[in-house]
């Protein structure tokens, strides 16, 4: 890796669930590559990618690939991304992490921003047990135990209430994430 330069993870919200925005990982590699990341790998076909990129890039790397995506391939979506390190640090954060023993309902929620106390304090005070939720920084996390469509929370509007961009993996992806940014 040239001096200067970090791993990151670019995670697109929305895209190949169900059949809507389309975005096939092939293609998610060339945009990539075409803003002048490097050493692109995707993981899964949910809209996950490592890259290297020079740290200067990564302050706009949001918007530049949320742009490139509608000007290469025609699909727009919201995109957050994290530095490997930053991926270990929310893992490392994470305050259910006792808690959830099913990983695959053990959720990380990216945000695109910090959102103000005010949201943070509303989403805390929700009544969605037995799901939990608890809001570290820049990162939700969740604890689903009747899976991401089956509890409460799935039907609370928790994600408007934080204002702001909010994509979620689950921690077995994250894991995996960060050895692909790391």
């Amino acid at each position: 890796m040239a001096p200067g330069s970090t791993r990151a993870v670019a995670l697109l919200r929305g895209v190949n669930v169900g059949g809507n925005k389309r975005v096939p990982m092939a293609d998610l590699r060339r945009v990539l590559t075409g803003l002048g990341y490097g050493d692109v790998n995707t993981l899964l076909n949910s809209g996950n990618a490592a890259f290297t990129a020079p740290l200067s890039a990564l302050e706009t790397a949001p918007e530049d690939i949320e742009a490139a995506l509608v000007a290469e391939i025609g699909v727009q979506c919201p995109v957050v991304v994290r530095t490997g390190a930053e991926l270990v640090a929310a893992l490392a954060a994470d305050p259910l992490a006792e808690l959830a023993t099913d990983p695959a309902r053990h959720l990380v929620g990216f945000l695109s921003a910090e959102p103000r106390p005010a949201a943070v304090a509303a989403v805390a005070d929700l009544d969605v047990a037995p799901d939990v939720i608890a809001v570290v920084g820049r990162h939700v996390y969740l604890w689903l135990p009747a899976g991401v469509s089956g509890g409460p929370l799935s039907k609370s509007p928790w994600e408007r209430r934080l204002g702001v961009t909010v994509t979620s993996r689950n921690v077995n992806t994250v894991a995996k994430l960060v050895e692909l940014s790391t």
